[in-house]
């Protein structure tokens, strides 16, 4: 299996692409080992140096401290991703851990996740990340960023003038949008 490496607009975000589908379900990220039995995911946060991992369908983004290199830990990912799908592995993951129905959010809400999920995660997926909403009170829209997305520097640039503006051009209401 070839991995293709891409930059994205983090520097200390880099997007891993196996050239097949990874995952059956919604985007996933983790922090720590705790979070998974999946080996995969356990070895790559063991790798000194990484933060997080975010999956997408077909994508992996590591997060790197700000002190490390991506030479000192671009060609392990590499390696235990192919050693992986050498196995005879056919997905990293393969059971949603996002429990939350949309049928719970209310009107407003549920405007927001369509816009979020048809225009702008589409738009942070090619960059290696990802974007959820959390919620929506007195005009203020909560979303967690994720993958490349979480602590790049450009992040709030694009939440305010990119999201913000599009969220409001669609839905009145919205005063602000927040990253948690």
């Amino acid at each position: 299996m070839f991995i293709q490496t891409q930059k994205t607009p983090n520097p200390n975000s880099l997007k891993f692409l196996p050239g097949i589908k990874i995952s059956n379900v919604e985007s996933a990220e983790f922090l720590n080992k705790d979070q998974t039995d999946n080996y995969l995911i356990k070895d790559i946060l063991s790798i000194d140096g990484v933060e997080s991992i975010f999956l997408g369908l077909d994508f992996i983004s590591v997060n790197k401290i700000e002190t490390k290199s991506w030479d000192d830990i671009k060609h392990i990912v590499i390696s235990l991703i192919n050693d992986f799908f050498a196995k005879g592995n056919q997905l990293i993951l393969d059971k949603n851990f996002n429990n939350k129905s949309k049928e719970n959010y209310k009107e407003i809400e549920k405007k927001i996740i369509h816009i979020l999920e048809s225009k702008v995660k589409p738009a942070v997926s090619k960059d290696g990340g990802d974007i959820k909403f959390l919620n929506f009170n007195n005009g203020v829209v909560k979303v967690k960023l994720q993958g490349s997305c979480s602590g790049c520097p450009s992040s709030t640039i694009t939440l305010k003038r990119g999201v913000q503006n599009l969220l409001q051009h669609y839905i009145p209401e919205i005063k602000q949008v927040e990253a948690e």
